[in-house]
């Protein structure tokens, strides 16, 4: 394969062999032609190394995932116990496995509602995806083949398949992909600091939040209005927190037109925002949960979803009527992947996790609200080891910087440089260390994206 003619020369033979061979996810294709990959060797605790050797702390968990760090020995064990017992199984046809049952088991149990079954997947995407299947399966079973439409958010993310990006609200997963499908429909973000009028109230723009999804149900018809997604604090958008009472409000208006409530954790879930989910945080009653990512510390792909007695008994009578319920995948409840998620969850409980977090969320969000003065930072928003800072061109209209001007980008480089990984969501850069991060690590943290923020600073000065 030729090499690209633009390619630096400073690139190392594994980068020149990644450009000529590798597609990345989420990356500008032509710019990473001129610059290559940053390559990955090991990390331990909150920490990651390059090929070089220099360390970086993971200021986002990789992709919100390792909750629980990295080089986190018992997670490799169970893994490497159960590659040697049974590796890989499948749940179709009645066909189970221990670690499955027993993971199941546990989620039913730490579920923020009651719930019933749980039904495997391997990634928040084909969870989410899948939840779009069983909404229409289980209102074809209630006899109502109109009420399919779906309703998530603009800036909510929810994956990227076909279904699952479709009800993601952000144009770069809608745009050239010939998306969003038919029946999903996006409701306004609840972003306060962005959509808010001049002296309106949280408690008041949460009302007219609700009022607008009320007026938009009512105009496609409640009786073609299915489902509602959303995720307790939204995560790729920005790491917006919903305002105050916005999730009762809504939760009303889903109630009052039987609209099922989808409470997309895959982020939040499992001690992100300072209790074991969103949900609870923010006082969401779900008729089914999606999680991922932190179920397994991000150590092995597998997702879930937590489904309410109600619409399991639907899917009984339709795949009664059918003869099967004719949906799941080949690695539908890995039991290698189970038995990590497992170790997971017993290494949080033995180690109180979310006891650690409650503690140290304070320090965390204290140093991240310290930079709200700062000529570039418009607002600071957070929550448990979660937190936003949304850069702005001008503090006192709230102004965005131009896209193509690439501020964000250029602060996530600057943190890198000095030993940072962050994640910038356009101009909002994102925060969210492993749960195991200490007060220590945080300083060091924010220092280290202190002088990426000062150098940024300087650039946009220099025009």
């Amino acid at each position: 394969m030729r090499e690209n003619a633009t390619m630096t020369e400073t690139l190392t033979p594994a980068a020149k062999a990644d450009v000529a061979h590798h597609l990345h996810p989420y990356t500008n294709l032509a710019r990473h032609e001129e610059t290559g990959p940053l390559i990955l060797t090991h990390g331990k605790g909150v920490h990651v190394y390059d090929e070089q050797g220099r360390e970086y702390i993971e200021g986002m968990a990789g992709l919100w995932c390792a909750s629980l760090g990295f080089g986190e020995e018992a997670l490799a064990d169970a893994a490497f116990q159960q590659l040697k017992k049974l590796p890989y199984y499948h749940t179709f046809s009645s066909k189970s496995t221990g670690p499955v049952i027993e993971l199941a088991e546990k989620l039913i149990a730490v579920a923020p509602v009651p719930m019933s079954k749980v039904l495997f997947t391997n990634s928040g995407s084909e969870a989410n995806d899948t939840v779009v299947k069983l909404i229409w399966y289980f209102n074809n079973a209630l006899g109502r083949p109109e009420k399919k439409k779906i309703i998530s958010r603009i800036k909510g993310y929810h994956g990227v398949t076909v279904a699952s990006a479709s009800l993601t609200g952000l144009p770069f997963n809608h745009r050239d992909f010939d998306l969003p499908i038919a029946r999903i429909l996006h409701a306004e973000c609840p972003h306060h600091y962005r959509f808010g009028k001049e002296g309106e109230s949280e408690e008041a723009f949460s009302t007219r939040m609700a009022e607008t999804l009320d007026a938009m149900i009512i105009e496609e018809g409640p009786d073609t209005v299915a489902a509602f997604f959303a995720e307790p604090v939204m995560g790729a958008g920005g790491v917006i927190l919903p305002p105050r009472g916005y999730f009762e409000k809504v939760q009303a208006v889903l109630k009052k037109h039987d609209v099922l409530m989808i409470a997309d954790e895959v982020i939040c879930g499992f001690g992100r925002t300072g209790a074991f989910w969103g949900s609870q945080t923010y006082d969401i009653r779900p008729d089914m949960l999606v999680c991922s990512k932190a179920l397994s510390a991000g150590y092995l792909p597998i997702s879930a979803i937590l489904i309410s007695e109600p619409v399991y008994q639907g899917m009984v009578e339709e795949s009664r009527k059918i003869g099967i319920f004719g949906h799941g995948f080949t690695q539908s409840g890995n039991p290698t992947c189970a038995a990590v998620a497992l170790k997971t969850m017993e290494l949080m409980e033995s180690r109180d996790v979310i006891g650690h977090v409650r503690q140290v969320a304070p320090h965390f969000q204290a140093k991240l609200r310290a930079f709200a003065d700062h000529p570039l930072v418009g607002e600071v928003r957070g929550v448990g080891l979660l937190g936003g800072i949304e850069l702005v061109a001008d503090k006192s209209t709230k102004a965005p910087f131009e896209m193509s001007q690439r501020i964000g980008a250029y602060l996530g480089e600057q943190a890198q440089q000095r030993g940072l990984i962050v994640r910038p969501i356009i101009d909002t850069i994102a925060f969210c260390p492993p749960l195991i991060i200490g007060e220590e690590e945080i300083d060091q943290m924010f220092e280290r994206f202190s002088g990426a923020l000062e150098a940024t600073l300087s650039w946009v000065r220099k025009g």
